[in-house]
């Protein structure tokens, strides 16, 4: 088994935060132990890893490969970790890699199966999450990469394995787009669990 932690580089990604259209369900989402934001917001990242290369596990049987990956969860009280970033809690993590849903579950990440398509046409990006083939989360938006901008520092998830919660920092460095317009963030499928987020 893969020891964690694990390195990813150079993945495209969307990463959106937002006030729910209902904070009731959104609180109800975060355990006993924890609370959810003043707020109540919601965030959502919606990523593709091109190649298995951009992974520190490359090669190894249990490796992740290529994947796919939209989480979102909510953000929590009391655990900021500087500079106003919040803790935040995973409600769902739809991953289109065994193994690494293997890892991720293994860790109390709420991992299951799912696909996430980013498609970028111009300066149009529609991001898909799909779940046994039909959407359930699609974002559109317009960007230019033009001059990107480094954004870097950790962020801070917590999880619940065997009923204890423990807290996890992830550091990342990114590009950021030099604009980036959302035009929707669309929840499509009423029956399911993850409708709950919806802006």
């Amino acid at each position: 088994m893969l020891r964690a932690p694990q390195l990813i580089t150079n993945a495209r990604m969307v990463y959106l935060v937002w006030i729910p259209a209902d904070p009731d369900a959104v609180a109800g989402l975060v355990p006993a132990g924890l609370e959810p934001a003043a707020d109540h917001a919601v965030y959502l990242n919606q990523y593709i890893v091109d190649d298995e290369t951009q992974t520190s596990n490359a090669g190894d049987p249990d490796g992740f490969g290529a994947y796919s990956l939209t989480y979102l969860g909510a953000d929590l009280a009391g655990l900021d970790i500087g500079d106003g970033v919040p803790g935040r809690w995973w409600t769902h993590y739809f991953n289109s890699s065994e193994s690494m849903i293997r890892y991720a579950a293994a860790r109390g990440v709420p991992a299951s199966g799912g696909q996430t398509d980013l498609m970028l046409e111009g300066d149009a990006l529609v991001a898909t999450t799909l779940i046994d083939g039909s959407p359930v989360i699609r974002t559109t938006a317009r960007m230019k990469m033009g001059t990107t901008q480094r954004a870097n520092g950790q962020l801070r998830y917590v999880t619940q394995l065997g009923g204890e919660l423990s807290s996890g920092r992830y550091p990342f460095a990114a590009d950021l787009a030099e604009t980036f317009e959302v035009d929707s963030v669309e929840f499509l499928d009423p029956g399911h669990d993850v409708y709950a987020l919806r802006p």
